[in-house]
């Protein structure tokens, strides 16, 4: 390599701003979707993590609470009839449908215990709903960005070969800049993809484990009101 080429390209700025100014514009809305992708993705990540860790914490104090051998009426009572956790929730629509198929004499509606299994399988599923969203655009942005970024960087290199063909020069100085802002499209969708996979494979799992929680609950607590309705 001669001299004036590399003290040609040592001058040529390639800081990342630099990069992306001098980028064509598609190139430039290509990266600015992908940034906006990644902190979209980062905000969702970060808004779950404490959500299932607030879940978790809930469910642990619920569970305490429940086998605390406190009456059940009293714990209903005393979460209100809309409790603001997820166990709760599950919990309240079980008893409320347990209080609601005692008939005036006392006895039991035929069909309580299929009811009240059918009202808490509904609270599950709101709550796994819940828990779930959002994460669709998590396995959305991990599968896509890379091939946006490909775009883009194949459009970048385009360009590339378009001004070398027009300077009808082959140097470093010519070719660098092209590649080098090709190539930050490929990086940004990497950037991007990588956290959002990671992060949704263990939020699905955490959501999934918080679900069969309170499927778990919903199996002990029916087993207990089974009990009463054979008694």
């Amino acid at each position: 390599m001669d001299t004036d080429t590399l003290g040609g390209a040592q001058e040529i700025d390639f800081s990342l701003l630099a990069l992306f100014m001098r980028a064509d514009i598609v190139v430039q809305l290509v990266m600015v979707v992908l940034i906006l992708a990644s902190i979209w993705s980062w905000g969702i990540i970060i808004q779950k993590l404490i959500n299932y860790r607030r879940a978790r914490a809930e469910a642990a104090a619920f569970d305490a609470a429940f086998w605390s051998g406190e009456p059940l009426d009293e714990l209903h009572e005393r979460l209100g009839p809309e409790p603001v956790t997820p166990s709760g929730r599950v919990f309240s629509a079980g008893i409320a449908e347990w209080q609601q198929s005692h008939r005036q004499d006392g006895g039991l509606i035929a069909g309580a215990q299929s009811r009240i299994d059918r009202s808490m399988d509904v609270a599950i599923a709101r709550e796994s709903q819940v828990h779930g969203s959002n994460l669709g655009i998590l396995a959305s942005v991990g599968s896509a960005s890379p091939f946006i970024g490909l775009f883009g960087t194949v459009w970048g290199i385009k360009n590339a070969f378009e001004d070398i063909a027009l300077a009808q020069d082959t140097n470093l100085a010519v070719v660098a800049p092209g590649i080098a802002e090709a190539l930050l499209a490929t990086g940004l969708g990497l950037l991007a993809a990588i956290p959002a996979t990671i992060f949704y494979n263990k939020l699905s799992g955490d959501s999934d484990a918080l679900t069969s929680g309170y499927e778990g609950f919903a199996d002990e607590f029916s087993t207990i009101l089974s009990r009463q309705l054979d008694a």
